[in-house]
């Protein structure tokens, strides 16, 4: 088996970290006018450099910001792509976990005018993010994570989107592939060379109870998963040589809770085989997600990073029982194209998931410790 020395790495992870109770209280305080936005700034600044220690003190290779200067993991990108506003009204999500049910309304999203892009969204995040992991280590690869343009569309569906402005929905999805187009060449400038993107509705598509409520809003369940991977396609067709794209598909993670359920088997052919990423991240954490069959459509070349660490629950996992499934995996595809990681992030919004810093640090060293005994030091 070869060691990885460019993304994904066998040992990675989704992106999100949990915020650490002084960063928290730094958002309320700014929130309330308590503390200016640069004192904030500053308390983010602080943050973000000791989760990018961490990450690299327990081997991880890849780094991120925790998403620390985000409410949440993809709205505050969503809100600044040009034509798209936040809408009056909010979205009504029920989640569900172990104790029962759990509502979340976020504002809706409207599509009011031409979709385009003026500005680098989160570019400063980025370099900071860049300019950081660069003074930590030499190995340290700084990830962007940031919603598929999918998202943009799969909440709202057409009905969010003004028909004045794009009668013709085909407009709309070159327009927005465009948007990304332009937005992963700035990144590019600015020195990224590993992005992922997050797309929740390629894994909740496998669940057939969100196929009907694709459904009852008219449209056409069995084809929309071929949508969205024909939207990120045009997102990456300009794709700059030496960045990595990847995408990360989860079945909803907020406070430990989840929306969507179902294997893969569904997506799976063309997930693999159609869309244009170098790499996908996959929860396999417990019996929602289905076994490992998909995988025997994976082609070569193409790698997949196995989420079978769960963030949702503080307890930690057996290494021999993740490697065992990494064993199994290996019967659908060549162990050579697997990776490990966490399944999600540890907090997709500020609220995070229910388990404590330590127990997340627990788990990211668990996924570097298991990965190094499986492929070899990174």
């Amino acid at each position: 088996m070869s060691v990885r020395t460019t993304p994904p790495f066998r040992a990675d992870h989704v992106g999100s970290l949990l915020r650490p109770r002084a960063l928290l209280q730094a958002r309320e305080d700014a929130a309330s006018g308590a503390i200016s936005r640069d004192d904030l700034r500053a308390i983010e600044d602080d943050a973000i450099r000791d989760a990018v220690r961490m990450q690299a003190d327990i081997g991880l290779r890849s780094v991120t910001d925790g998403e620390f200067r985000r409410a949440s993991w993809h709205m505050d990108f969503i809100y600044e792509i040009g034509g798209v506003q936040r809408a009056e009204q909010n979205l009504r999500s029920v989640f569900h976990n172990e104790s029962g049910d759990l509502e979340f309304t976020p504002a809706a999203v409207r599509v009011t005018g031409k979709v385009g892009m003026d500005h680098t969204i989160f570019g400063a995040a980025f370099e900071f993010l860049r300019d950081t992991a660069a003074a930590v280590s030499p190995r340290a690869t700084p990830k962007l994570t940031i919603p598929a343009p999918s998202l943009v569309h799969y909440r709202g569906g057409p009905a969010a989107i003004d028909h004045s402005v794009y009668p013709d929905m085909d407009a709309f999805w070159e327009d927005l592939g465009a948007a990304y187009a332009d937005e992963i060449g700035r990144l590019a400038a600015i020195g990224c060379t590993y992005l992922q993107l997050d797309d929740t509705s390629l894994a909740y598509l496998n669940d057939p109870e969100q196929r009907a409520e694709i459904t009852r809003r008219g449209e056409d369940a069995e084809h929309q998963h071929e949508t969205y991977i024909r939207s990120i396609n045009r997102a990456v067709r300009d794709k700059p040589a030496g960045m990595t794209v990847t995408t990360h598909m989860c079945r909803g993670n907020f406070r430990s809770s989840w929306v969507a359920r179902g294997g893969y088997d569904f997506v799976a052919d063309a997930l693999f085989n159609e869309l244009n990423v170098d790499g996908y991240f996959m929860e396999f954490d417990d019996e929602r997600s289905g076994g490992f069959q998909p995988l025997r459509f994976v082609p070569k070349g193409k790698y997949v990073v196995l989420g079978l660490v769960t963030s949702k629950r503080g307890e930690l996992e057996a290494k021999d029982d993740i490697k065992r499934r990494i064993e199994e995996a290996s019967k659908f595809v060549d162990i050579d194209q697997l990776c490990l990681s966490p399944q999600c992030g540890f907090s997709s919004t500020m609220e995070g998931n229910s388990l404590s810093l330590d127990q997340q640090v627990a788990k990211l060293r668990l996924v570097a410790e298991t990965a190094e005994e499986v492929w070899g030091t990174q």
